[in-house]
């Protein structure tokens, strides 16, 4: 029985060793991790879930959930971690979260501007399926002839036999009599019908201004043809309108996931990208996503991809010369083009512009160089890439803004093409861009009106002087009731080779887009669409309200401008002709409508230039104010201040600040610097001199010539008084807003390329 207790007991004993053993052993760990990963991990067909665990082909992925979309994201290899680098691992499919707030705002812009083209889209629709149900009512010509012969025939015969023979009654006598009430009723019912379809061709024109061409149909031409195709009523409104888009730069496909989500019009999403193992990602992100049917992946040069779209479009409109409207084909442009590389999106412009739809498609660009466009570091490289020369100063960021949407203009103009910014926004370490892209000889021609140059006080006081290299300018035309637009050549330059303040050298940049950078329209459209944006979709709602709330206030308009606006909205209704007239004269004055006040200032940058405590924004706010200046914010940079007082004057304004506020100690201040010429030093030095001359009845005239130079600024001719009006500097917000960005994370910014093949 002993022997049987010990045999059973040493048998427990070596399993539970041997066990052990086992255990420890490297092989065996791996194994036992193995199956904990193939049992908590879930096939690519599993329903999408936030921070799920996907073992797809050996690899093992973790969802991430930003929007309505997923992406998988491959775990790091030990490899990676070991090459990661303040905390940002080696990534071989780019993704960055700090970027949300770009995805968010984009996909709330497109659907701002994607409403009002569907709406423009399906009123053409349906205005051309209103008139094709009127044509085929309406005799034609051919069957309106053939009856009224038919009845002439008639009547003819029925003469012929009254006089053969009155008493017996033919066939023919009753036929014309049935057929006239019929002939009456379709003449009567084709006068009707005319009435109507001129009436909707006038209306027609409308509302589709910005759309005179939709899917390669004209609105005003072969309704005939169009319908006398079998199904050409069904096509207008059984087919939903056509909306497309073009993720250039797909990377991981989360641009393109959230637009085939969250944008509900969107037919097409073509997600492209050059290297294979993002193509890769970007098809098992659309499968876990289940979007094949929305979603188009490309591997492809996103340059190749979108040239090959302007070729088959050349092609497809010399193929269609001559031909008539039934037999067009559609336009295969993209209504968006969305470009976000990494690094600079100038190379892709040019493709950009043309691949886009020219009846007003969206073009969306980023560019994250801010170490080119926004700092005086590499002139050169800046110039190559955007064509201008970006400028030293506080405001770089408005420039480099500037220089983008310069570079855009220029690259569509050689194609008849016209830009019209709709929102420009420096955004953390980048910028973003949305630009509405037409077919517009007529507009190109504002362009030169609308570029300018800028010189710069950069090693002095920082102010700057704008030079517009052509002039729009207004005649009246030659019926006497109206005006026009003449493109002619600007007087220059419009400084001197010294700054008037500080007499320090000046230095020129751009050229640069010279316009207002923003649409106030567009911007109201897109705020309204937040009230109905769920938080836990877009999570940056509230910095978006903030920004774009920022950008509406920072256009400042001209008086000329103001009075203009206020007259248009008093004016009385007039009729549809004088209304037209309006219209398209306020559209060439928007057209040739320059920004006076192109870039803004910082308080602590005037006060530390003259070496004195800097003042409080509302102090400095209300002093403007009090001048009757008008101030605001820009949206680039916190505390700047945008204001339509010259130069001249917030020198003035920094001047008695230091004297009646924060005192400055001259004897620190050396003879012929910047702070001693602004302040005029030497003008009281010499004041001084001259006056002990005089007291003393010594001196000459050459000496009191040889002393300190200064410069006489124009500043100091009758200056107003400034009175620093706290009150009238405090902004007074009824809603809190958020209208720039606070650090997110630890070594947050552009991070890493993706190493990816």
């Amino acid at each position: 029985m002993r022997a049987t207790l010990f045999a059973i007991s040493f048998s427990g004993s070596f399993k539970r060793a041997s066990w052990s053993i086992l255990s420890t052993h490297p092989r065996t760990r791996i194994l036992s991790a193995a199956r904990t990963m193939a049992t908590d991990a879930q096939s690519i067909t599993a329903p999408p879930a936030d921070k799920q665990i996907i073992l797809h082909d050996g690899v093992r992925y973790t969802t991430v959930k930003e929007g309505l979309a997923y992406i998988l994201v491959p775990e790091p290899s030990e490899e990676d971690k070991k090459k990661s680098k303040d905390g940002q691992g080696v990534q071989q499919v780019f993704y960055n979260p700090i970027q949300q707030f770009n995805r968010d705002l984009t996909v709330l812009a497109i659907k701002a501007y994607g409403k009002e083209q569907i709406a423009q889209k399906q009123v053409f629709k349906d205005n051309l399926c209103n008139r094709i149900k009127r044509k085929r009512k309406e005799p034609s010509e051919a069957e309106r002839k053939t009856k009224a012969a038919r009845l002439q025939n008639g009547s003819a015969s029925k003469q012929t036999n009254d006089e053969a023979a009155p008493s017996v009654p033919a066939e023919s006598e009753t036929e014309p009599q049935e057929e006239a009430p019929a002939a009456a009723e379709a003449e009567t019912a084709s006068s009707e019908v005319k009435e109507p379809i001129q009436e909707e061709a006038a209306s027609d024109s409308e509302p589709t201004a910005d759309s005179t061409r939709q899917d390669g149909v004209e609105a005003q031409d072969g309704t005939d043809e169009i319908a006398k195709r079998p199904n050409a009523l069904n096509e207008p409104e059984n087919i939903p309108p056509k909306f497309t888009i073009l993720d250039a730069f797909s990377a991981s496909a989360l641009r393109a996931l959230r637009y085939a989500h969250e944008i509900p019009f969107v037919t097409q999403v073509t997600s492209n990208d050059l290297l294979k193992t993002a193509v890769n990602t970007i098809k098992l992100n659309v499968k876990h996503n289940k979007l094949e049917d929305k979603i188009t992946v490309s591997h492809d040069d996103a340059l190749a991809h979108m040239y090959s779209i302007v070729v088959d479009e050349l092609r497809t409109q010399a193929a269609q010369q001559g031909k008539k409207p039934k037999d067009t084909v559609p336009s295969n442009k993209y209504d968006v083009v969305d470009l976000d590389p990494y690094g600079t999106a100038a190379p892709f412009l040019d493709a950009a512009v043309q691949a886009v739809r020219d009846d007003g498609g969206l073009l969306c660009v980023t560019c994250t160089d801010s170490g080119v466009w926004a700092s005086n570091g590499y002139p050169e490289k800046c110039y190559s890439l955007y064509g201008g020369i970006p400028l030293k100063g506080w405001y770089s960021h408005e420039v480099g803004l500037r220089l983008i949407l310069h570079a855009i203009e220029t690259s569509a103009a050689k194609y008849g093409l016209s830009m019209e910014p709709l929102l420009s926004l420096s955004i953390d370490y980048y910028t973003r861009v949305f630009v509405k892209i037409r077919k517009s000889p007529a507009r190109v021609k504002f362009q030169g009106g609308k570029t300018m140059i800028t010189y710069n006080c950069d090693h002095g006081c920082g102010a700057w002087s704008t030079q517009y290299i052509m002039k729009n300018k207004t005649a009246p035309n030659k019926k006497g009731d109206g005006i026009f637009y003449k493109h002619g050549l600007a007087a220059g330059p419009t400084v001197d080779m010294a700054c008037e303040h500080c007499g320090s050298t000046m230095h020129i940049g751009g050229p640069m887009y010279g316009g207002r950078m923003h649409s106030p329209a567009f911007i109201k459209n897109v705020l309204a669409e937040l009230p109905e944006a769920d938080t836990g979709v877009y999570g940056t709602t509230e910095r978006i309200r903030g920004m774009l709330q920022t950008a509406l206030e920072e256009i400042l308009y001209t008086p000329e401008e103001v009075k203009a606006m206020e007259e248009a909205a008093k004016a009385e209704p007039v009729d549809n002709k004088e209304r037209k007239k309006r219209e398209a004269a306020a559209l060439e004055a928007e057209l040739a409508a320059i920004d006076p006040y192109p870039f803004y200032f910082q308080s602590s940058h005037l006060a530390g230039t003259i070496h004195c405590a800097a003042p409080p924004e509302r102090f400095l706010k209300g002093a403007l104010r009090h001048m009757g200046y008008r101030v605001t914010r820009s949206h680039t940079k916190p505390g700047s201040i945008k204001t339509d007082a010259p130069w001249s004057v917030l020198w003035h304004v920094i001047r008695e600040w230091s004297r009646q506020k924060a005192p400055v100690k001259e004897a620190n201040i050396k003879p012929g610097s910047v702070a001693y010429r602004l302040l005029g030093l030497g003008e009281k030095k010499q004041e001084s001199a001259d006056g002990a001359a005089e007291t003393n009845g010594t001196g000459s005239t050459e000496e009191s010539a040889k002393t300190e130079e200064t410069v006489k600024p124009q500043e100091q001719k009758k200056m107003p008084e400034v009175v620093f009006d706290e009150s009238l500097g405090r902004e007074v917000e009824p809603v809190k807003l958020m209208r720039y960005q606070t650090n997110p994370r630890e070594n947050w910014g552009p991070m890493s390329r993706a190493k990816g093949r």
